[in-house]
């Protein structure tokens, strides 16, 4: 199991754009994932399930994975974050 903490840079957070960015980016990996926000875990290959954190900007969230890819995804994940879902970076 990897895990890492980022914090979410833009300013509208993981609403449905952003999540499904995110979710597609996770679904090229074998690992289940997950996103933690404080003392909730859900899927983060599920719309929902992201969408149900209410992640705004500036929150800080823990991206963990568990699998044969796991460190690769988080870190792919991670860069996501990090580049505010811009579209040149994915």
């Amino acid at each position: 199991m990897f895990v890492k903490e980022v914090t979410v840079q833009n300013q509208v957070g993981l609403h449905a754009r952003p999540a499904t960015f995110f979710i597609q980016k996770a679904n090229e990996f074998k690992a289940s994932i997950w996103i933690e926000k404080e003392e909730r875990r859900v899927n983060a290959k599920s719309l929902l399930g992201i969408l149900s954190l209410g992640i705004v900007g500036g929150t800080t969230i823990k991206i963990i994975a568990d699998g044969t890819d796991e460190q690769v995804a988080v870190d792919s994940l991670i860069d996501l974050v990090e580049s505010g879902f811009s579209d040149e970076k994915l």
